[in-house]
C-alpha cells in the first residue's frame, strides 16, 4: 500500500484525524488529498475595489483548501449536543462532549490560549427568552475569531506538514475497493491505502452522492436550511453578545409552526460572499482583534426544510432558490427590513441614507421575489420576536441579505464507529450528514483516528 491511511479533505475532520494519527502513531504513513490550496495560498480576489463580486475561481479559496470552509469562518467551537449535529447518536453523549473539549484544548495549545470560553450556564437570558416565546439553547463556545482561527490552523499545518503527505489542488475522482484496502483515483494518478477517511465537508455534497451511488453505500436525504443574514448596529445585541457571544435562539412560528433559528452570530463582524458549486450565497465573519472590528453585528435567520417522498433533493431545492437570487441580483441581494414589510424593493438611495452601513457590496432588491412565502413569513415573525428581547432588531434600517443557504450532505449510513458497510472506510465531518459544525466535525476526526489506531495495537 502507498499509505496506511488516506484522508480525503483537509477541513476540520481531516485535520484533526491527521493530528491524532501523527500524535499517537507517528510511524503510520498518512496522505491527505485536498481539492483546494494550502492555507498560505488561500486568497479571495474580492477586494471591494478592483474586484467587487465573485469571479468563479477554479477553486474557491473561501470554501476549499487547508482548513476547509471553516478556515475563514468566525472560528466558533460550540461544545454542546443541543446543536451542531448528531454525533452523540453514534458515539454517545459523554464521549462526544469529551472529544469536543479535547479539540478545544488542542486549539488553545496552538494559538487560541488568549481567547474566551463563553457559556449559557446560569444566564438570566434564558428566562427572558422564554417569556417572549423564544428558546435559548445550551452551549459553551470558544470564540477564536477569523484571525486567531487562522493562526491556529497555521500552527496545526506546521505541526503536520513535514511528516504527512499533503496533496493540494488534487481532486479525488473516485474510490475503488481493492483487496485489503482502497484505491483513490485522481487526475493523473492513484494511491492505495488500508484505511480511508472521507471528510469532504458540505461543499463536497454532490461528490459524496456520486461516491455513495458508485459504492452502493445507503444514504437518505437530509434537510436544507434557507434564510437571510441580518445586519444591524452591534449595540442592539450587545447585552446578548457580551455575555454569550454566540446565542442560538429558536422561535416556533404562529402561522405555520415552523422553527426559525439564529445561526452564526458575529458581533462587530462583516458580511461576506460564499461560492458553493458556482452559486453565490451569503455568510458572516468576525475578528478577535479590535482593529478589524466594525460597528455592526450580523447573524443568520434560518428555516430548516425537510422533505418527504417522492421529493428527496433537498440541496437541489436550496440551490434553485439561491440561483434565483443570483439571477435577480447578480449575486447577493440586500433589502431594508422596512422596505420588505412595506412590500417594496430597496434601492441604493434608501440604503445609503439608512442608519446601518452595509459591510458587503450587495445588490439592493426585493427578497420577497426570491424566498418562498412560508419562509419569508417565518423570518419576519422571528424578527419581531427578537425585537422584544433586543429592541431595535425590527427597525426599518435593519439589513437583510439573501439568500443564506446551509447545504447538508445526505445522511450516509455509518455505524457507531462512523464506519461504512466497507471495513476501514470511514465518513466523517459535515460530509457524512452527521455533523454540522466545526466542533462536531473535528471531534469526529479524532474519534475515527483513534479507531484506526486501535487496529494497530
Amino acid at each position: 500500500m502507498d499509505y496506511d491511511v488516506i484522508i480525503i479533505g483537509a477541513g476540520p475532520g481531516g485535520i484533526y484525524s491527521a493530528y491524532e494519527l501523527k500524535k499517537r502513531r507517528p510511524k503510520l504513513k498518512v496522505g491527505v488529498f485536498e481539492a483546494g490550496q494550502e492555507l498560505s495560498k488561500r486568497h479571495c480576489p474580492i477586494d471591494g475595489v478592483k474586484v467587487k463580486t465573485c469571479i468563479n475561481c477554479k477553486s474557491c479559496s473561501i470554501m476549499s483548501g487547508f482548513g476547509g470552509a471553516g478556515a475563514f469562518s468566525d472560528g466558533k467551537y460550540n461544545i454542546t449536543n443541543d446543536f451542531g449535529g448528531t454525533l452523540y447518536e453514534h458515539i454517545g453523549r459523554n464521549e462526544a462532549i469529551e472529544l469536543m473539549k479535547y479539540v478545544d484544548q488542542i486549539n488553545v495549545e496552538n494559538g487560541g490560549g488568549d481567547t474566551k470560553l463563553y457559556s449559557t450556564a446560569g444566564t438570566n437570558l434564558k428566562k427572558v427568552c422564554l417569556q417572549n416565546k423564544l428558546k435559548l439553547l445550551d452551549a459553551s463556545v470558544r470564540h477564536l475569531g477569523t484571525d486567531i482561527n487562522y493562526v491556529v490552523l497555521e500552527n496545526l499545518y506546521a505541526y503536520l506538514k513535514d511528516t504527512i503527505d499533503f496533496h493540494f489542488m488534487t481532486s479525488v475522482e473516485s474510490i475503488e475497493v481493492i483487496d485489503g484496502g482502497y484505491k483513490v483515483l485522481y487526475a493523473g494518478g492513484s494511491a492505495t491505502c488500508s484505511h480511508c477517511i472521507i471528510s469532504v465537508g458540505r461543499s463536497g455534497s454532490k461528490w459524496m452522492e456520486t461516491i455513495c451511488e458508485e459504492l452502493q453505500i445507503p444514504a437518505k436525504s437530509n434537510r436544507v436550511d434557507i434564510g437571510v443574514r441580518v445586519e444591524l448596529p452591534a449595540v442592539i445585541f450587545s447585552h446578548l453578545t457580551d455575555e454569550l457571544y454566540e446565542s442560538k435562539i429558536v422561535y416556533r412560528t404562529e402561522k405555520f409552526e415552523d422553527n426559525v433559528r439564529t445561526f452564526c452570530m458575529n458581533p462587530h463582524g462583516i458580511v461576506v460572499n460564499e461560492n458553493t458549486n458556482g452559486i453565490i450565497t451569503v455568510n458572516g465573519h468576525s475578528y478577535e482583534g479590535k482593529e478589524k472590528q466594525t460597528e455592526n453585528t450580523n447573524f443568520a435567520l434560518l428555516v430548516a426544510k425537510h422533505f418527504s417522498m417522492p421529493f428527496k433533493d433537498s440541496n437541489g431545492y436550496g440551490e434553485s432558490i439561491a440561483r434565483l437570487s443570483n439571477m435577480l441580483g447578480g449575486g447577493v441581494i440586500v433589502q431594508r427590513f422596512g422596505d420588505l414589510v412595506r412590500g417594496r424593493r430597496s434601492n441604493e438611495k434608501r440604503i445609503e441614507e439608512g442608519l446601518v452601513q452595509p459591510t458587503l457590496n450587495a445588490t439592493p432588491g426585493d427578497l420577497s421575489l426570491v424566498l418562498p412565502k412560508r419562509i419569508m413569513d417565518g423570518i419576519i415573525e422571528m424578527i419581531y420576536a427578537l425585537d422584544k428581547i433586543a429592541p431595535g432588531t425590527a427597525n426599518d434600517d435593519t439589513l437583510l441579505y439573501g439568500v443564506e443557504v446551509k447545504f447538508y450532505n445526505m445522511e450516509v449510513l455509518v455505524d457507531e464507529h462512523l464506519e461504512t458497510v466497507y471495513p476501514g472506510l470511514y465518513i466523517i465531518g459535515d460530509g457524512s450528514g452527521v455533523t454540522h459544525s466545526l466542533s462536531h466535525a473535528s471531534a469526529s476526526g479524532v474519534y475515527v483516528a483513534n479507531r484506526i489506531i486501535a487496529t494497530y495495537d
